[in-house]
Formats: structure tokens, C-alpha cells, sequence
């Protein structure tokens, strides 16, 4: 049966309480080929050992205002939650794939900081007067993307990107999350193909049940580089609507991974 605009609208809004509710964010089964998926062998062993960056050094790595064109950065700190309490998963090897999608350190760490970057609406810039039919079912075709950075002393990034390769592996028939009070249940966990950024990456896709109304996808890119995690979860609500799934800006990522230490 094919659904009205003003009902994919409603559908999309249940989906954005959904989504924020369930930051733990998945995605889809995406492509098997994972470029970066597998650790890579520390040659520098004899080096010093990493010293973690504090959380307020990391907030001033994260993207801002006019670093990358046509987004907006917002603290995530309304957005997201502020601890790992707050995401609750039903296997504990789940829980770094939660905490990723989050904005949350998915390794051992306090040392975490996180913002919202959101794709300007192409009709932003129009006369409210002058909006048609379209161009408000258009504002829904937003990329909105949670970014979390988190910093670990000696080798804990490291352990970070396989605890959420592990993960990807442990949780693939899916697990339950409960995020915000609110529950939802992740029914398939595959491979993606990540970025290749930064020192190795991690992608995954996740299948989201939208309470009987079928299925989502959601996609979560976790990027180390030095001693530094990057995570990335993006949220299009339009074409979750469709049945679709979010891409994450490549942009975003490129801009992010280059401003890390």
C-alpha cells in the first residue's frame, strides 16, 4: 500500500525519536570487503607509550562552524548521551557497537567528546511563504551525523577498534539496546566497507526493527588514528522513511580524521 506524503512524514518523525533514542545506531548489511577492518600490527613497539588527550583537549579537535561547507556543528551534548549508562545492551560484546553509535568511547576510557553535524536543508534559504508541498518533504532529506572522539593511553585505541571488530563478528544475529528508557531491538550486524582512514577503521551496518513497520538500516564508521578514535553515525530521515539507508558524508570523516593528533 503506498503511504501519503504527510504519513511518510509522521513515519520519519517516529523514526528521529527512534534513532536519537536508539543513538546506539546500526545499519545495514553492508558490503563484506572492510578495507582497514583487521588491526594492524603496531611496528613501533619501542616507542613511548601513548598518553591519552583529555576530554577537553579532544572538544577542541572536534569539527566546527565553517570547517566543512554546507554543515552545521552542534554540541552533541543535548543530542546524545552523556554516559554509558545510559546505552544498555543485552550482550556485553554488543556494547562497543552501542557505545560507537552513540558519540561514546567504545574502548576503556573517560577521555570522550562528541557533536552533531548536520547537512544544511537546500531549502534553508527559501521565503518560508514560498515553501511548497516538496520543499517541506525535502527538509526531512537531511543527513544529520553524530561524531564522538575518544583518546586512550599505551595501546587502548588499539584494543578499542577490535573490541568493536569483535563485536561486529559476536553480534551479527543482533542484540537488544535500550538507550534513553526507550528499547528497540537490532536484528542483523554485517560488515561494511569503511573509509580507510586514519591508522584502520572499522564499518558496520545494523538492521533496526521499527516496531513491526519493518526494518531500518544504519551505518557506524569507527576510525582510529594515533591513540584517537573517531566514531561516525549518520541519520537521514527521509530515507529511512524509503526504506533506506544513511550513507556517512565521506567529507565529514576526511575532515575530522585530518584534524587528530
Amino acid at each position: 500500500m503506498k503511504r501519503s506524503s504527510g504519513a511518510r512524514i509522521g513515519a520519519t518523525l517516529a523514526v528521529s525519536a527512534l534513532s536519537l533514542a536508539l543513538i546506539t545506531g546500526c545499519s545495514d548489511s553492508g558490503s563484506d570487503d572492510a578495507k582497514g577492518t583487521d588491526a594492524k600490527e603496531s611496528a613501533g613497539s619501542s616507542a613511548p607509550a601513548a598518553k591519552a588527550l583529555t576530554s577537553a583537549e579532544l572538544e577542541k579537535l572536534l569539527l566546527a562552524k565553517g570547517d566543512v561547507k554546507d554543515f552545521e556543528a552542534q554540541s552533541g551534548d543535548d543530542t546524545l548521551p552523556k554516559s554509558k549508562s545510559e546505552v544498555k545492551t543485552d550482550k556485553a560484546a554488543c556494547d562497543p557497537l552501542a557505545w560507537a553509535t552513540a558519540a561514546l568511547a567504545p574502548g576503556d576510557t573517560d577521555a570522550n567528546a562528541s557533536n552533531t553535524l548536520t547537512a544544511k536543508p537546500s531549502a534553508a534559504s527559501k521565503d518560508p511563504s514560498k515553501l511548497t508541498d516538496a520543499d517541506i518533504e525535502n527538509a526531512f532529506d537531511v543527513s544529520i551525523t553524530f561524531v564522538g572522539l575518544s583518546s586512550y593511553d599505551g595501546d587502548g585505541a588499539e584494543k578499542a577498534l577490535k573490541a568493536v571488530s569483535d563485536g561486529v563478528t559476536a553480534c551479527s544475529g543482533g542484540y537488544g539496546l535500550k538507550a534513553e528508557d526507550e528499547s528497540s531491538k537490532v536484528t542483523k550486524v554485517s560488515t561494511a566497507k569503511s573509509s580507510g582512514a586514519g591508522d584502520e577503521s572499522v564499518a558496520f551496518a545494523e538492521d533496526v526493527d521499527m516496531d513491526g513497520e519493518g526494518t531500518a538500516t544504519f551505518l557506524t564508521e569507527v576510525v582510529r588514528k594515533g591513540n584517537t578514535v573517531a566514531t561516525f553515525y549518520s541519520v537521514n530521515l527521509a530515507a529511512v522513511g524509503k526504506g533506506g539507508k544513511t550513507e556517512i558524508p565521506a567529507e565529514l570523516v576526511t575532515a575530522q580524521v585530518a584534524k587528530l593528533k
